[in-house]
């Protein structure tokens, strides 16, 4: 009973088609193979790397998520996201960034301000409380290395 419709679809499409077809698919196969322009997979990773070189990846990066959360730092500025919102905030658009830790359990909380008395809080939770210290740490570098906090 299986074959029946495997039968019922070779029966329904005619033998010179079905031959035609399959030539021009080796024929496009043949020549592809042959062109000179396919890259081949080592070209693909040279030019990986040098967008990774050119990037904003010279300095240093901070990124923390949660399930629903997720902060990123770097040479660009500010990205908050939490579930489908989003904002982004270069860093002279920046009035301060805050952090700041629970006193209990695993909550790591971030503000930024902006010159016009806005504020932004986001909180992830940690997967535990040793990783709030890290994460406090490599804000802490990138405000450093990107945040000027002198008033214009």
């Amino acid at each position: 009973m299986t074959d029946a419709p495997q039968d019922a679809v070779r029966d329904a499409v005619p033998d010179e088609v079905s031959d035609e077809v399959s030539d021009e698919a080796t024929e496009r196969v043949g020549s592809d193979a042959d062109a000179p322009d396919a890259p081949d997979a080592s070209e693909g990773q040279d030019a990986a790397e040098d967008e990774d070189e050119a990037g904003p990846a010279d300095g240093p990066v901070f990124e923390a998520a949660d399930r629903r959360g997720r902060i990123v730092a770097d040479a660009e500025g500010v990205r908050l996201s939490y579930d489908e919102e989003a904002c982004e905030f270069r860093w002279d658009e920046l009035a301060a960034v805050e952090s700041a830790k629970g006193r209990f359990g695993k909550r790591f909380t971030v503000t930024v301000h902006t010159p016009d008395r806005r504020w932004y809080p986001i909180d992830l939770l940690a997967p535990d409380r040793g990783r709030i210290a890290a994460w406090e740490a490599e804000l802490d570098a990138v405000l450093d290395a990107y945040f000027d906090d002198e008033a214009p």
